[in-house]
């Protein structure tokens, strides 16, 4: 023990410096522990997903018919407080936009709203694919409408062409 109380002596400003550093860095945890961890990463996001968790995709519609997670619903940040009173408060509410900035706000906004448990998928939609985790694309976009109705006029006169 006179060791130390020798120790401490001797290094004054190094024992300060590291007695600072760790209430620093306790501070910091204790803060980020008050206004809530928003961001988990791909795996932890299907872990809430697999335990009934809504997915709300943040990105235009477009972004989300060229591919999103299933059984997510798209709903645009501009849009996510006229939608709040239809979502169920009690569920876990996870949240992705293409490179997670977005849903980090709208975690935000959630939990101000009430909702205790929402979460924001760190990365993004880019982070999800790059796990190769599953991503549905939708039917309905404008840019593949086009596209099939093209296939379906050579595919209608096909049809003609063998009557």
């Amino acid at each position: 023990m006179d060791q130390y109380l020798e120790f401490v002596s001797n290094n004054t400003l190094l024992v300060v410096a590291l007695f600072a550093s760790f209430f620093l860095l306790v501070f910091t945890e204790l803060r980020r522990k008050a206004t809530g961890l928003v961001n988990v990463d791909p795996n932890a996001a299907v872990k809430l997903i697999n335990n009934d968790a809504v997915v709300l995709d943040l990105r235009s519609a477009e972004a989300f018919g060229r591919g999103h997670i299933v059984g997510a619903q798209n709903v645009p940040l501009d849009q996510l407080d006229a939608r709040l009173e239809t979502l169920d408060r009690k569920k876990p509410v996870v949240t992705v936009c293409d490179a997670g900035m977005n849903s980090g706000k709208a975690v935000d906004r959630l939990r101000k709203a009430g909702f205790e448990s929402a979460w924001g998928i760190k990365g993004g939609m880019h982070a999800w694919s790059q796990e190769g985790l599953p991503v549905v694309t939708g039917k309905k976009t404008r840019a593949k409408n086009k596209k099939g109705n093209k296939g379906n006029k050579g595919g209608d006169s096909k049809k003609k062409r063998n009557d």
